[in-house]
């Protein structure tokens, strides 16, 4: 049996709290509830419909597709932001790798230079400040004291030499670190810019997302289910049979477990995903139902061909009516809260039947089909 799907522990990202506003409850979605708390689900007609009336048009059509483009800048922007953020990281990697090379440069041209000092110092103790005439001729052995000169000015001019082309690299790397550091202000300007325009693009994407929820309570509390948005559906990006029903999210309550928000045991799989987050179908069948009362709020079941059903449910859009022949990986809707949930998710089930009260363990049911669901997941 089944009792009210949970919400998510906690929602995919971070969002601002906002004030929703009180649903109208009426006398349908009431009875329903009830009927679930009770464990008596509602059974379809033959038809596949469920006995609520559903509007002509795509009321809400204009903000779901308002949600799913600012979703795709959104991820493009996220995407360009890293990009820079990245390449300003590696740049602020090669200044210091530089400041090191500098560092180590400046200190062998002050070795050298105390080398050159030493010399200086012994040359003049051993007569350095005699002529060479006086000091041949005081000394012992004149050959000898040739020789010392001869090694000692070559020493002279190796260390002479060392310090000049050390004082060239340090000022080759003077001029690198210079330009280094000029990239780097580039790129730290160009990520900051881009993080104003995705925080932007975010804020206009929360408020996309909290007008399409109220318009989806609307029609939840009015018992009015509006009719399927025809959104752009995306390119099939595999050849999979099966997928899971959302690409990017978080596992939150599992099949079976227990909680103080469900009358007995929790049905399905909840993903923690947010509002207006695409919904797809985990393979190939047709949609037998789309309703929008009750604990499950707005809802589609997929009939497969292998004789099983899937549901999607606390949806805030529907991009299919019922009859539709769906393929794996088509939108059936967009992610959301109505119904009896708490926050953001999805509330996707695997049954034996259409009907409450026949499920198994979604993630058992996927595993079987290829699909493995992960804590935390894409794909």
């Amino acid at each position: 049996m089944c009792a009210r799907p949970s919400s998510p522990s906690r929602p995919s990202r971070p969002r601002r709290v906002r004030t929703r506003r009180p649903r109208r409850l009426v006398a349908v979605p009431v009875l329903l509830c009830a009927l679930i708390a009770l464990g008596t689900p509602p059974t379809a007609a033959a038809d596949g419909t469920d006995g609520t009336d559903r509007t002509d048009g795509p009321e809400g059509s204009g903000t779901s597709a308002e949600v799913v483009r600012l979703y795709e800048e959104a991820s493009k922007a996220t995407e360009r932001y890293e990009v820079e953020r990245r390449a300003a990281e590696l740049q602020r990697g090669r200044v210091k790798k530089i400041d090191r090379l500098l560092a180590d440069e400046r200190y062998q041209v002050a070795v050298l230079r105390e080398d050159l000092g030493r010399m200086a110092s012994a040359q003049y103790r051993t007569g350095g400040g005699l002529p060479l005439t006086a000091r041949l001729l005081l000394a012992d052995s004149p050959d000898e004291l040739l020789r010392g000169r001869r090694a000692l000015g070559q020493a002279d001019l190796a260390v002479t030499n060392a310090v000049a082309k050390t004082q060239r690299a340090a000022a080759r790397l003077t001029t690198a670190r210079q330009s280094a550091e000029r990239a780097r202000g580039v790129l730290d300007r160009r990520t900051a810019r881009l993080a104003r325009l995705k925080r932007d693009i975010e804020t206009k994407l929360e408020s996309a997302r909290w007008t399409l929820q109220g318009e989806a309570d609307e029609a939840v509390a009015a018992g009015q289910c509006r009719g399927a948005v025809r959104l752009e559906q995306p390119e099939p990006a595999a050849t999979r049979a099966w997928v899971a029903p959302v690409e990017t999210y978080e596992l939150s309550a599992g099949f079976d477990s227990a909680g103080e928000r469900w009358a007995r045991r929790h049905t399905g799989q909840d993903f923690a995903v947010d509002i207006g987050a695409p919904v797809r179908a985990v393979g190939e069948g047709r949609v037998v139902r789309v309703a929008c009362g009750g604990a499950f709020g707005i809802e589609v079941v997929v009939r497969h061909p292998d004789g099983y059903y899937t549901q999607y449910a606390h949806l805030a859009a529907v991009t299919v009516d019922q009859g539709d022949a769906v393929r794996a990986g088509q939108w059936v809707g967009q992610a959301g809260t109505t119904g009896n949930s708490t926050g953001p998710h999805l509330h996707f089930e695997a049954r034996l039947t259409p009907d409450l009260g026949s499920g198994v363990d979604p993630a058992k049911w996927l595993d079987e089909r290829g699909v493995s669901l992960e804590p935390a997941s894409t794909g």
